[in-house]
């Protein structure tokens, strides 16, 4: 399946003074985005977490993790909620300072500043990256449908999965073995919050582009040597 017009560019190199990230992925920005719910089955199960965090480039070419921003959600009427999905992610859904906001309000949350993001690093449209990101973009895709969101800043199939990065680079597809084979600190108490999942995830997906950029560059040196 390719991309259509609607979704993004087709392969048209960036504007000469485009900033950096325009031409680093095809015109997209990736945004790590991580979602806690209520179980697995995202058209049953309740959104109740979201947590994004837009990629970010400098001078030299490294991407970097930009801000973060994350929302609470109140469970939308008719879905389900497994208590042990609770029991695993820590959700307290009656917590006083939980501030939880109804999915299109939420979404908004998330996209108006992805939005700027995209916008302001001179990109067409946002990617997802996520460690088994299907997943996330599945709960995503289907809060956007359940309001009728016509807003969304991101491709509505195409994903970038950590999962298969971190299998490349260091052999592991767990995030938590990952993230440490990276060389990142990782904080099991921590584990099952959107933000922190999605804060580790970023760090993960820049320390394996970072790698393959830092090869890649030395390929490029010794091909000019010879």
């Amino acid at each position: 399946m390719e991309d259509n017009d609607e979704q993004g560019p087709r392969g048209s190199a960036a504007a000469p003074d485009a900033p950096p990230m325009a031409g680093r992925f095809r015109g997209y920005l990736p945004v790590v985005m991580d979602v806690e719910t209520g179980g697995f089955d995202c058209k049953r199960h309740a959104l109740l977490e979201m947590a994004a965090v837009p990629i970010e480039i400098d001078e030299d070419g490294f991407l970097f993790p930009g801000e973060t921003v994350s929302v609470h959600v109140e469970p939308a009427p008719g879905l389900e909620i497994d208590p042990k999905s609770l029991e695993i992610t820590g959700i307290r859904l009656d917590h006083p300072f939980r501030d939880a906001q109804t999915e299109r309000d939420a979404l908004d949350r998330i996209f108006v500043p992805i939005r700027a993001a995209t916008k302001r690093n001179g990109c067409q449209r946002a990617i997802l990256v996520g460690h088994n990101a299907h997943f996330d973009l599945g709960f995503l895709n289907a809060a956007i449908a359940r309001v009728g969101h016509k807003r969304s800043p991101f491709h509505s199939f195409s994903t970038m999965d950590t999962v298969t990065l971190a299998a490349m680079a260091y052999g592991q597809t767990v995030l938590a073995r990952a993230v440490q084979a990276a060389g990142l600190h990782w904080d099991s108490a921590e584990a099952h919050s959107a933000v922190y999942d999605t804060e580790r995830t970023a760090q993960l997906f820049c320390a394996v582009m970072n790698r393959w950029k830092q090869f890649n560059d030395l390929d490029l040196a010794h091909a000019a040597e010879d």
